[in-house]
């Protein structure tokens, strides 16, 4: 017991929580559980900065990224597409505030695979439709609620776009460590934590938020009354492009190549003007640039905890008791898996740690291969939601605090933890009894 109160991971990722929730900094919060995680696991100072700082390279691609995709939904707004698709939507709700959750939820699922902008729509879209909440009196934190199932369930349910990514790192990682798996085969059971997800997503909008909140209305990004909703010659550009930038992800499995392609054909076709190029580039940097620099220091504080050591002595001092029963083992895997994905604020990073210390012990208990497929795309995914460095929350966030009245830790990843994580953790319990 002593063992696991003093292991580098556990302390790291409690102080990170204990010092978000006390509004400190993700940045400075993500640092300061770093450097305390590495003292623990014996490591110098001047060695953590450099491990730190040479691991933050690992979240590059995905850095890069978010500032292309940021400038792709730049350019959007510049197009004039985004104006149009608030008036839109805003003319369609009128006062049916369900109806405006389930628009945003929907948008967010085809943000994973259909126009796999991520979370780079929610600072363009989300501003000019907060009057409109504003009015409608609805509880933001239903709404992060609401976008956070729409950036998570799909890649853990849908094999396209994010989809395709996360659950080709389940079907690799698995047959690199001796079981045979085709990649079709991971949705088939991975629709069963998406329903559980599902559970969660209702409760949070019908129940926990359902009812009125107030808000001050301050004047962000305001929708223009007279916006002219007919689409030219610009939009159609910039539509063909976002479905490029999906096809050239989904070929070469490189999403900044996709974006790349997609700025080009908005620039080569001349949908916006090339001296605007330079402008374009800085607003993308100024949506997404915090979300993107939050990730690569994500990836030093994942450097560290590993070089710690703390993840195979955290699995070690566990492995004795999961040896009892399956459910034992998997409620275990499960908590090791919340523990390292609230801290590192990535699934997909996680899945390679997770599947070297998992796969010998689900093979030593004889977990069928459904089993395995679900605890750990739930090890995997727990966490993502409710983690302070998570993309999953740091984009909601992004949009609903543009007028300063929505608190990333209290009304983004309480609420999301609460909702997703809850119900993920007993699906991924209930199945291990069915799959047996």
């Amino acid at each position: 017991m002593l063992s696991l109160l003093i292991n580098p991971i556990i302390v790291s990722v409690i102080l990170l929580c204990v010092l978000c929730l006390c509004r400190v900094n993700v940045l400075l919060a993500l640092m300061i559980s770093a450097l305390a995680g590495g003292l623990i696991g014996h490591i110098g100072v001047s060695d953590v900065m450099n491990i730190f700082i040479n691991g933050m390279g690992d979240n590059s691609e995905t850095a890069l990224s978010y500032i292309l995709l940021g400038a792709f939904a730049a350019s959007m707004t510049h197009t004039g597409l985004a104006q149009i698709l608030s008036k839109k939507i805003a003319n369609t709700i009128k006062s049916r505030k369900y109806m405006l959750i389930f628009i945003l939820t929907g948008i967010a699922i085809l943000s994973q695979n259909l126009i796999p902008v991520h979370i780079a729509f929610i600072p363009i879209l989300i501003p000019p439709l907060l009057s409109v909440m504003n009015k409608l009196q609805i509880d933001r934190r239903s709404v992060a609620c609401a976008l956070a199932f729409g950036l998570k369930a799909p890649y853990i349910v849908i094999p396209a776009g994010f989809g395709l990514i996360f659950q080709s790192l389940i079907a690799d990682n698995m047959i690199q460590n001796g079981v045979k798996i085709l990649r079709s085969d991971i949705w088939k059971y991975t629709w069963i934590i998406g329903l559980g997800m599902l559970v969660g997503y209702l409760i949070a909008i019908f129940i926990t938020y359902a009812k009125p909140r107030i808000y001050k209305d301050i004047k962000v990004a305001e929708i223009k009354e007279d916006t002219d909703l007919t689409l030219r010659r610009s939009h159609y550009i910039t539509l063909v492009a976002a479905f490029l930038t999906l096809a050239i992800q989904l070929w070469t499995g490189s999403l900044p190549l996709g974006a790349l392609v997609g700025l080009s054909v908005i620039f080569g076709c001349r949908a916006i003007d090339h001296d605007k190029m330079d402008k374009l580039i800085n607003e993308g940097v100024g949506l997404m640039g915090y979300v993107a620099f939050v990730m690569l220091v994500a990836a030093g504080f994942a450097a560290v905890m590993k070089a710690t050591g703390g993840i195979d002595g955290l699995i070690n001092t566990i492995t004795p008791f999961m040896m009892s029963s399956k459910l034992l083992a998997a409620f275990l895997m499960l908590l090791v898996g919340l523990f390292i994905t609230m801290g590192i604020g990535t699934s997909f990073g996680t899945i390679p740690i997770l599947a070297v210390l998992y796969i010998p012990i689900f093979i030593k208990l004889g977990f069928s291969v459904p089993s395995m497929i679900i605890v750990l795309s739930s090890a995997a995914a727990l966490g993502d939601a409710g983690s302070p460095a998570s993309d999953t929350t740091l984009g909601p966030t992004a949009g609903l605090n543009a007028d300063g009245q929505h608190n990333h830790i209290w009304d983004t990843c309480v609420p999301t933890f609460l909702h997703y994580n809850i119900p993920i953790f007993l699906t991924a319990l209930i199945s291990v009894l069915i799959f047996k």
